[in-house]
C-alpha cells in the first residue's frame, strides 16, 4: 500500500533537503540552514497571502492565523498592519537574523513530534549536548529531493518551486542539490536575487561568514553576492 505524502511547508521542505540522512546533520553550515528556515517561513507566509515585502520591510496584509499553528505563532511576531501608516514593519533581513535559531528549533521539534524525523542526543566531550536528526519516514526526504529535481528539470514552472530553489542557493546548497552542474547553480542564483526572502537569507549568511553578524537597519531588503 502506498501512502500519500504529507503536505509540507517550505521550511519543512528546506530542512529535509538539507539534512544528510546518514549523519543526521545539515550538508550546509548549520547556521545557514537556520537562516534559510527563517526565510522560508516568510516565503510561506507570503505565498499564503499573509504578508508582503515593501522596501525591504515585512508588511502584514492578513493577520488572521494560518491553519498551521506554528506559522500562526510566527506570524504574530510580525508587526500587525496599521491603517494609514507606511514604512512600518520589521526589515526582512533583521527578522531572519533574529529568529533564525528559534525558528529552526521549533520546526525540528515539530518534525520530530510528528515522527517525520527521529532525534538522537549526543554529548560533545561527554558534557555538552547536541542533536542529530534522522529520517523517521523512509520515503519522505527522498520524495522531497525527487520533487525538487523534477522541478529543476522542468525549469521551475511553479512559483513555490522557484522560491525553494532561491532559498537553496541562499544557504549554499545549490551545488549539492542541482543535477545540472554549473547551469543549475546559475539558475538558482538568478532566482535568489529576485526573491526578497532569499536575498534576506543570503545577506545574513554573508554577514555570519564575514564575522559581522547582523549590522543594523541600513540598506535594502537583501544582500548581494
Amino acid at each position: 500500500m502506498t501512502h500519500e505524502a504529507p503536505a509540507l511547508t517550505l521550511p519543512e521542505e528546506l530542512i529535509l533537503l538539507a539534512l544528510d540522512p546518514d549523519r543526521g546533520k545539515p550538508t550546509c553550515a548549520a547556521r545557514n540552514l537556520a537562516y534559510g528556515t527563517a526565510g522560508a517561513v516568510l516565503a510561506e507566509l507570503e505565498i499564503q497571502g499573509r504578508i508582503r515585502e515593501e522596501r525591504g520591510r515585512v508588511q502584514v496584509v492578513n493577520p488572521l492565523d494560518p491553519a498551521d499553528p506554528l506559522l500562526a505563532a510566527l506570524l504574530r511576531t510580525l508587526d500587525p498592519p496599521v491603517k494609514g501608516r507606511r514604512g512600518s514593519g520589521i526589515r526582512a533581513r533583521r527578522w531572519v537574523g533574529e529568529y533564525d535559531r528559534y525558528v529552526q528549533e521549533k520546526y525540528l521539534d515539530s518534525l520530530v513530534e510528528r515522527s517525520f524525523l527521529s532525534r538522537e542526543t549526543r554529548r560533545f566531550l561527554g558534557v555538552f549536548p547536541y542533536h542529530r536528526h534522522f529520517p523517521g519516514v523512509p520515503d519522505l526526504a527522498p520524495g522531497v529531493l525527487n520533487r525538487f529535481a523534477a522541478a529543476e528539470a522542468a525549469g521551475y514552472p511553479d512559483h513555490r518551486d522557484r522560491v525553494l530553489a532561491a532559498l537553496v542557493s541562499a544557504i549554499g546548497l545549490a551545488g549539492e542539490l542541482t543535477r545540472l552542474g554549473r547551469t543549475g547553480r546559475t539558475v538558482m542564483k538568478v532566482m535568489r536575487r529576485s526573491e526578497w526572502t532569499a536575498t534576506a537569507v543570503h545577506y545574513n549568511v554573508q554577514q555570519n561568514e564575514s564575522g559581522g553578524g547582523w549590522s543594523g537597519d541600513s540598506g535594502g531588503g537583501g544582500g548581494g553576492d
